[in-house]
């Protein structure tokens, strides 16, 4: 087993005749097509591609919102007029035109089933699977509070229900939970920690967490630094964080020699908002930087910065092979590998 996984962020492009005729049977397929690509490519941690959660009517968010949401109780998805004027004018939603929902009681779980979902990639994978979720500060961010009097309430109401939804994913090795909000807000990370551990504690195998700036169409869509959330990650309940990096400052790497040794630090090499594909190189010696500043050992897994969603898919493919290509050339010290 190499010393350094690879695994992937979780969204793959939509197959086009999975999106022409989206049949329970053609999802199937499409979901085992997602992980044998990453299966012959030699990724170590796959990921079912989150195909089933794309919404055409939401591809702002890819299916990280509507998805989770919508099937819960206490969350109401029929908007009225002065909601959605009030929702545009908020602060930080201006990639969304509209919410996905108004809490106007307790939240609840309703018909969301997150278990059969990985119940289901688990029986099409023949590696170790990571399972992916929204967090419940992105969540909350998104909608609409009538009933809980604070955002961080209603954070607090979704990690409740998300909690218990992981609790009962045992076909998954590693669940990752994503927060694509917080890095632009990280003033709130104490009550985001306190509600994001609520969810990593129920996990029954390996606990991880995902941040990055946003993926709009290839575009961050958020500002921000690293330096910003280091009390945030080192006070989560995680084997491991899974950070964007590639397309990151090349000096803000040197900010993760403060992160708690006891969790697993997970390097972006792959920038996906580029359409180019890395060479084994390029990510080798991304990977040789990394160790030589933060010390050897520390990086744990290499990845995409983010989700493949937004690319086609033989970009996306491209992107995977490199990733297994870079991490082998580096564990055998291949003479291109250099300090970047």
């Amino acid at each position: 087993m190499p010393r350094i996984q690879t695994t992937v962020v979780g969204s793959y492009p939509i197959p086009d005749w999975l999106a022409a005729l989206p049949t329970e049977q053609a999802l199937v397929d499409a979901t085992r097509v997602v992980l044998h690509t990453q299966e012959r490519a030699g990724i170590d941690l796959v990921c079912d591609g989150e195909l089933y959660r794309f919404d055409v009517n939401h591809p702002e968010t890819n299916g990280m919102i509507e998805y989770f949401v919508r099937p819960m109780s206490g969350i109401r998805t029929a908007i009225g007029f002065d909601e959605m004027m009030g929702y545009r004018a908020q602060r930080g939603m201006a990639f969304r035109t509209r919410p996905p929902g108004v809490v106007d009681g307790p939240i609840g779980a309703g018909t969301l089933d997150l278990p059969s979902a990985c119940a289901r990639a688990a029986r099409l994978a023949q590696k170790p699977l990571k399972f992916t979720l929204t967090g419940p500060h992105m969540l909350a961010k998104t909608l609409i509070d009538k009933h809980y009097g604070s955002v961080d309430g209603v954070a607090d109401g979704l990690a409740a229900v998300l909690a218990e939804q992981v609790r009962h994913c045992h076909g998954a090795a590693v669940i990752q939970v994503d927060e694509a909000n917080l890095p632009g807000h990280p003033e709130e990370w104490e009550w985001a920690a306190r509600s994001i551990n609520r969810v990593l504690d129920a996990v029954p195998g390996k606990a991880a967490v995902h941040l990055c700036f946003g993926n709009y169409g290839g575009q961050s869509i958020q500002k921000g630094a690293w330096d910003k959330l280091m009390q945030y990650l080192n006070a989560l309940h995680a084997d491991h964080i899974v950070m964007e990096i590639a397309a990151r400052p090349a000096e803000e790497l040197a900010v993760f020699r403060g992160l708690d040794t006891r969790i697993g630090f997970g390097l972006g090499v792959v920038d996906i908002k580029r359409t180019e594909i890395e060479t084994a190189d390029e990510i080798a010696r991304r990977i040789d930087r990394a160790e030589k500043l933060l010390g050897p050992g520390r990086v744990r897994y290499i990845h995409p910065d983010c989700g493949f969603w937004m690319l086609k898919r033989s970009i996306a493919d491209g992107k995977i092979a490199a990733l297994v290509a870079g991490r082998d050339l580096y564990e055998r010290g291949g003479a291109d590998v250099k300090a970047a």
